[in-house]
Parts: structure tokens; C-alpha cells; sequence
């Protein structure tokens, strides 16, 4: 299934508030950064006295980054040295690079907010938040640069956000929240890693009904990520982005201990501590009364949860 594609703002607009479904803002004019980012010894002159915590991948994982198993390093790397890296690769160079700028402060409680990040970049992205959220719900704003091929494991927010394209070109698989059961979840993130060719045989055979929603993204499209969608980009060429994220309910629903903008709820985190502490009731019994007395509480929950399915349009 396609991701909806706009070119009216209002449309685009109208139709994310009515549906909260994803769609694709085409060609937007996010400011002068959709020519100058274009020049990698431009960025690099702007970013010199910037260092980066990046993901170093071997190239040949690229479109198998797994946060779960941790098949990457972490390292810190001048930001002229990675632009370098991702735009003009060595032929025998073996890694490809990814870097979601966390802040000045990772294990702190700064949140990435790129205009105060990057003040000689700044000038360059306009996003008139004005248009998508009330400014009062601002949360982060995260700058994102992929080496090409550079696949980032698929998982969901709690926020929305919007994810700005400025350089290169991204492929996008989203699912829709209801979609949980066949995602094969460990926390937010699938253990699906493969999508190229997974194991629907043996390991995730539910996998194989969960409904894609696919698109494209080119320089200067937009691309409405609601919160609770599963998503994957991979970068199909050496690319730059910029997204942002909001407070889209009650704000005392958040997490404040949580600078990234990704842990979950704080009903269903207690909701979740709560299951646990179920499911340790059953210890006491037998496994044949455990797994039964289990299988009760599943069919339970699903009970509780909503059957609806997305109307295709």
C-alpha cells in the first residue's frame, strides 16, 4: 500500500488531522539548506568545531542495523570526518555511518533541538511549525546524516514527528499500530531485522500478514510519522534529514526523565511493570497450569483491544 502524497499544504494538513494516518509532503521549501547541504565541504566548514556520537556499521550490515544485538560500534567522530565518510567513501573502506545527533549532553536532560545546536546551520532549515503543531509542544528537533544503503531497525515513537528530507533519497515501510501482534516486538523495536528476506517459516510467520505502507522520500518532502506507526528508512544514497517531534497529548502523560522522546507513556510503562508482576503470580504452579492460566490472560488482553482495522482508501 502507498503512502498518500501531497502537494498542497492545506491538503496535506486537513487530511493528517482527519485520518492521523502517515502521508508525504512533496517538494516543501524548507529553506536555503535544500541547495547549500548539497555541498559536503560546505557542511564540513560549517560543522569543523562539532564532534558526533555516530553508529559505525560494517558496510554489509548496513541494511541490517539490529539495536537489539548491537551489530554496530558507537564511536565519536569530528562531524567534517563523517560528512567525508558518508559523502565521498573510499573504494576499500568497509563501514557505512549513521548519526542521530542526541545533543550536548546524551546522559543529561538536554533534548536535541537543532537550531540551538547548530547556530551556523541554523538560518539554513525553516519548518513553520505553525502549520503542524501549536509551538508550545515543540519537543526536539534531531539531525540525521546516513551513509547510503544505511537501514534503521524498525520501531515506533510515542510522539508524531515530522521528518524532513533535505539531501538524498530514503525508502520508507510503515505499519500501522494495530499491526503489534505480527511486529514480534522487544520493547519498541521489531526483532524483524531482515525485512529483505525474513524468516517467516520459522521465527516470525506472523510477520508475513502485517500490512506495509510504502514511500519514497526525495529532498524537500515531508514525511508524517504519527505516533504508534512502525517505521523503517533506508537510505538509498548518502543523505541528510532533519526531524521533529511533538507532544501530542497531554504532556503529563510523557515521560519528563526522558530527553529522547521514545519511552513509553507513563500508563502503559506502569501497565507493563504491572503485567510482569501478573505473570510471576503463575510461578508457583506447574507448566502445563502456567502455560493454560497464561493463555487465559492473553485472550483477555486481546479482548480488550481494538479489532478495528484502517479503512483503505
Amino acid at each position: 500500500m502507498e503512502i498518500k502524497s501531497f502537494e498542497d499544504v492545506a491538503d496535506f494538513c486537513t487530511y493528517i488531522q482527519s485520518y492521523r494516518r502517515p502521508a508525504i509532503l512533496k517538494n516543501f521549501p524548507v529553506g536555503s539548506c535544500l541547495e547549500r547541504w548539497k555541498d559536503p565541504c560546505y557542511l564540513q566548514e560549517k560543522l569543523e568545531d562539532k564532534v558526533a556520537k555516530i553508529h559505525k556499521v560494517e558496510k554489509e550490515l548496513a541494511d541490517q542495523m539490529d539495536f537489539r544485538t548491537k551489530n554496530f560500534q558507537y564511536q565519536s567522530l569530528p562531524m567534517a570526518d563523517l560528512i567525508q565518510h558518508v559523502f565521498h567513501p573510499r573504494d576499500d573502506h568497509q563501514f557505512a555511518y549513521y548519526l542521530r545527533w542526541v545533543g550536548e549532553d546524551p546522559r543529561g536532560q538536554s533534548k536535541a533541538n537543532f537550531h540551538l545546536d547548530f547556530p551556523s546551520l541554523a538560518q539554513d532549515f525553516q519548518l513553520p511549525p505553525e502549520l503542524f503543531f501549536p509551538d508550545e509542544r515543540f519537543f526536539s528537533s534531531v539531525l540525521r546524516i546516513s551513509s547510503e544503503q544505511i537501514r534503521v531497525w524498525t520501531h515506533y515513537d510515542v510522539m508524531d514527528n515530522m521528518y524532513v528530507q533535505i539531501v538524498g533519497t530514503k525508502q520508507v515501510i510503515m505499519w500501522a499500530p494495530h499491526e503489534a501482534l505480527n511486529m514480534y516486538l522487544e520493547s519498541d523495536k521489531s526483532k524483524v531485522v531482515d525485512l529483505n528476506d525474513p524468516d517467516l517459516s520459522l521465527k516470525f510467520p506472523k510477520f508475513s500478514k502485517a500490512i506495509q505502507h510504502k514511500g519514497t522520500l526525495g529532498p524537500g518532502d515531508i514525511l508524517f510519522i504519527p505516533a504508534l506507526w512502525f517505521h523503517n528508512m533506508k537510505a538509498t544514497s548518502a543523505g541528510v534529514a532533519i526531524n521533529v517531534f511533538w507532544t501530542n497529548l497531554d504532556p503529563d502523560l510523557y515521560d519528563k526523565k526522558d530527553p529522547y522522546g521514545n519511552k513509553d507513556l507513563l500508563p502503559a510503562a506502569k501497565a507493563s511493570r504491572m503485567l510482569d508482576n501478573v505473570w510471576h503470580q503463575l510461578d508457583s504452579l506447574p507448566d502445563e497450569y502456567r502455560d493454560f492460566y497464561g493463555r487465559q490472560l492473553i485472550a483477555r488482553l486481546e479482548n480488550k483491544c481494538l479489532t478495528k482495522k484502517d479503512v483503505t482508501e
